[in-house]
């Protein structure tokens, strides 16, 4: 296994917050519940101690979290036309990432991604293959949950190019025509790569992490 190139002190912030939530989560007294909730309070203060979050709302959105920590499920759609691969242009960094995003709750992970593909490029695709599962947080992300991620490939049933409140430009872009600006931790050179592959054959086996 790859060894993640995360700063430590982030990846023991991230352990603590996951601690904490899981701890207060079986907690049976509010003396428990406070020492948790302390633990999850000092993640705060490491990581806004290293970056430019501020603590307050840092702890608050740590604080918001209940249940067993597990990991967080993103996906993605690569989707192609002419041997090119669908990217969209996130207004959030400037970057371009396949369509994609959280999975919300009573999504299946692949109406997950079609349903992002419809919402930020504008096309209806039809999910028929897992393309890979990986760990997202492997290669350097500074976000402070832990995520796996699962990119589909999607084939193209119709629509027009459209940009949407999270994207500004939804283009094909040929393998050697990629952006050198990719959205952060949403898409990978990796990521492009191994969709490519799976484009060029189809009984490419689902690559994980």
């Amino acid at each position: 296994m790859t060894r993640t190139s995360l700063p430590r002190w982030l990846e023991w912030a991230r352990e603590i917050q996951a601690l904490a939530q899981s701890g207060n989560a079986y907690a049976v007294n509010e003396y428990q519940r406070e020492r948790y909730r302390r633990l999850a309070e000092i993640a705060a203060e490491i990581i806004s101690e290293h970056t430019q979050v501020p603590y307050e709302p840092l702890a608050a959105d740590f604080h918001a979290q209940t249940g067993y920590a597990t990991p967080r499920i993103d996906v993605r759609g690569a989707v192609f036309l002419e041997g090119k691969i669908l990217l969209v242009k996130e207004r959030l960094d400037g970057g371009w990432t396949m369509p994609g995003g959280w999975v919300d709750v009573g999504d299946t992970p692949s109406g997950g991604a079609e349903r992002e593909v419809s919402e930020e490029a504008g096309f209806r695709v039809k999910a028929t293959k897992v393309i890979g599962v990986y760990d997202a947080n492997r290669g350097g992300s500074l976000d402070l949950f832990h995520a796996f991620k699962i990119v589909f490939f999607c084939t193209l049933i119709d629509g027009t190019a459209r940009p949407s409140l999270e994207t500004s430009d939804v283009a094909f872009f040929g393998r050697d025509e990629i952006p050198a600006q990719l959205s952060g931790f949403r898409t990978t050179p990796r990521h492009i790569r191994d969709a490519f592959a799976a484009q060029m054959d189809p009984l490419q086996p689902t690559i994980f992490d």
